[in-house]
């Protein structure tokens, strides 16, 4: 438990914010490849997918590793576009709200989902949840002016 509290702190603070998103995701990258889809670095501490969107404006697939928080169905999962607490939203967010059809490598199999932003009291049911779930995130709202953007995505059947 104390690991977790650890890594908790460590990922609140802006010295992470600065270096994480240049070193984890490339990170998580390797070992999913390397694993055959089968383990992300980053879910020792967080259940993780890698999402393949589709650019907003080049239209070339995106692949990007992200924690996500797996919801009670196994059908959704929701997303932080917290972007480490810097203060530009991530541009995979920008591809979800251009093409909200996608697909995420979840514990080594391919599912096509299909994603929704929350809003109004939907989006503050999932934050409050979010914020048990993983309390860094409120450390990077603190940090930004623009509202966190939380996605909801459903495997499409």
């Amino acid at each position: 438990m104390i690991g977790v509290r650890m890594v908790q702190k460590v990922s609140s603070t802006r010295g992470f914010a600065k270096v994480a998103p240049h070193v984890i995701p490339a990170l998580d990258r390797a070992v999913h490849r390397l694993t055959g889809g089968r383990y992300l670095l980053s879910t020792r501490m967080l259940p993780g997918v890698i999402l393949t969107t589709t650019g907003a404006r080049s239209g070339l697939p995106r692949r990007t590793p992200l924690a996500c928080m797996p919801e009670d169905d196994g059908r959704n999962w929701l997303l932080v576009g917290s972007n480490f607490g810097r203060p530009g939203h991530p541009a995979w967010s920008h591809n979800l709200l251009a093409h909200p059809d996608a697909v995420i490598s979840w514990k080594g199999r391919d599912v096509p989902v299909t994603a929704r932003l929350l809003t109004g009291q939907e989006r503050a049911q999932a934050w409050t949840a979010l914020l048990e779930f993983w309390p860094p995130y409120a450390a990077y709202q603190a940090r930004v002016t623009r509202e966190i953007r939380l996605f909801r995505i459903t495997e499409t059947p």
